[in-house]
């Protein structure tokens, strides 16, 4: 039995020493062809035509030395080596390369092509165990789409993956991205950043990204985080931006902001969306436009803006809802919703609109205004309108109708004109300070005119019925017209307005951009990279 034992003992031995010795000899280097082979100090020398093999790999040079104790061989002259079940190929003018950890250490004009992607550098350390190829000194990819250049790059090419870092250019017909950082897939021909990213267009347009993007550069199709779009006429920006250049849709999540810079305007809210085709836009959630006139700036408020633009004035139109307030100067407003025609300049205000402009109060079931040089110049109130203006010690002079015109000089009210059930109720006040009494008048049309918010002149035809009643003679009630109610609580301010929204300070660096390349990498055209692979 024990001999039995023994037996079985030796032949397993026999067996694992055979399959060792087997898996070695696999792993050697071993020589195919050289037209000389001369001896040397620790090495065999091999001249021309030489070919070498290790494992599934052929290696072509000039010459070589080869180091059979150590199983290494240097490589010189029109360097190659050539998978036969991969894709890749790598050539070069010098090669160290070592059977026992297939390490390529490749020098000069080196050359890898793994079926459409071509690497281009002069220091390559390619492990052909695990398909990684290091470069550390410059080197640039090409394929169909794109070129890349950068100082550093781990090309690992079993999953079709380049890492590149430090002055990373990504160029093609349309864009140039710059960045320290960049993953690159050479199958899906995808480019993901980190970090600070610049893309510049062919047509000068400034993509930006303060925390990496995603960019599908055959799809092309963008997404950047804490990101801009600067182009001639517009920035774009959101925490996450998404810009697909076929569709020329753009999104934007989170603190949004859109400048229009022919407008001098810019918009804000949680969530933009942007067809460029149809310049047509839509800001969701805490909505906020400033309009930077050269004396104050237009502040307005909504849960909802659309924006139409277009080459035609009569194309163009702004909208506002719900809930939408506005502040410019001394004017205030209020409203459900508010619709901007840029055909003509008009304000729109609907569903319980109400204005207020320094002294003045008015109201109506719709009202719309125009305004001229940066100021409201005239205001049309359709049905209910009411028209409150304080005088000087704090009368209320009231002026209601079915349809009135008000006319304003440097933003404050001018001249009233109400047509239909015309009723008006005016303090008579002397010296600024003493109160002479009211002044009452029903009319089918009266015209007030005032002067720093007090009535100077009041004209009316048509039947009209007038009275005045002096203070002594005041009762309840009798200082309002029906319908009165001064609003002024509700009258929006700067601090609701920060209090909707405050707009996120941008980064001082937010516009800093990569430096250009200073010189050009000394790769071969693509004619002389034929010829050297083909060899």
């Amino acid at each position: 039995m024990t001999k039995i034992k023994f037996i079985l003992f030796c032949l397993l031995t026999s067996l694992v020493f055979t399959k060792v010795q087997a898996q070695k000899e696999q792993s050697r280097v071993e020589i195919l062809q050289a037209e000389q082979l001369l001896g040397g100090s620790g090495f065999e020398r091999l001249l021309t035509d030489v070919i070498l093999k290790h494992k599934t790999s052929l290696i072509y040079c000039d010459s070589a030395h080869f180091y059979s104790e150590d199983n290494l061989a240097k490589l010189f002259g029109n360097v190659k080596i050539d998978d036969q079940e991969d894709s890749v190929t790598v050539t070069s003018r010098y090669a160290e390369y070592d059977g026992n950890t297939q390490l390529a250490l490749l020098r000069n004009n080196v050359v890898l092509v793994n079926e459409g992607t071509t690497l281009y550098t002069d220091f390559l350390d390619y492990n052909r165990a695990n398909g990684e190829a290091i470069y550390f000194n410059s080197g640039m990819v090409k394929d169909s789409t794109n070129v890349l250049t950068s100082e550093k790059g781990i090309y690992e090419t079993q999953i079709e993956k380049i890492t590149f870092n430090k002055k990373v250019v990504l160029e093609n017909p349309d864009y140039t991205m710059r960045s320290n950082s960049l993953f690159y897939y050479t199958t899906t021909k995808i480019a993901e950043t980190e970090k600070l990213t610049n893309i510049l267009s062919k047509d000068g347009n400034r993509l930006n990204a303060q925390k990496g993007s995603f960019y599908d550069t055959e799809n092309k199709i963008f997404r950047f985080y804490d990101g801009d779009v600067e182009s001639e006429t517009s920035i774009v920006y959101g925490e996450e931006l998404f810009f697909d250049e076929n569709a020329q849709y753009y999104e934007a999540k989170e603190n949004v902001s859109i400048y229009n810079k022919e407008q001098n305007a810019e918009v804000f809210g949680d969530e933009g969306k942007y067809w460029e085709g149809k310049q047509y836009s839509e800001v969701y959630g805490n909505a906020l436009v400033r309009k930077y006139f050269e004396v104050d700036t237009l502040f307005m408020i909504a849960d909802t803006l659309i924006s139409q633009d277009g080459q035609n004035a009569e194309d163009k139109y702004t909208l506002a809802y719900t809930n939408m307030r506005l502040i410019k100067g001394e004017l205030a407003g209020r409203a459900d919703s508010m619709a901007y025609i840029y055909a003509d300049s008009t304000v729109h205000l609907y569903t319980d609109p109400i204005l207020w402009n320094n002294k003045s109060q008015i109201t109506a079931d719709s009202i719309q205004f125009t305004i001229a040089n940066q100021e409201i110049d005239q205001a049309l109130l359709k049905d209910n309108a009411f028209a409150i203006t304080r005088d000087t010690i704090a009368n209320f002079n009231q002026i209601k109708g079915r349809k009135m015109t008000g006319y304003f000089l440097d933003g404050d009210m001018e001249k009233l004109d109400v047509e239909g059930n015309g009723e008006s109720l005016y303090f008579a006040i002397e010296n600024d300070t003493t109160i002479k009494g009211i002044n009452k008048l029903l009319c089918g049309r009266i015209i007030m005119e005032f002067k720093e918010g007090t009535v100077s002149r009041i004209s009316h035809t048509i039947k009209p019925e007038a009275s005045f009643t002096p203070p002594h003679l005041f009762e309840k009630g009798e200082q309002k017209l029906e319908g009165f109610i001064w609003r002024g609580e509700e009258r929006p301010n700067k601090k609701q307005i920060d209090d909707w929204r405050t707009p996120k300070i941008r980064d001082k660096n937010r516009y800093s951009f990569f430096d250009e390349p200073e010189v050009e990498l000394p790769y071969p055209e693509n004619d002389e990279i034929q010829i050297l692979i083909d060899n």
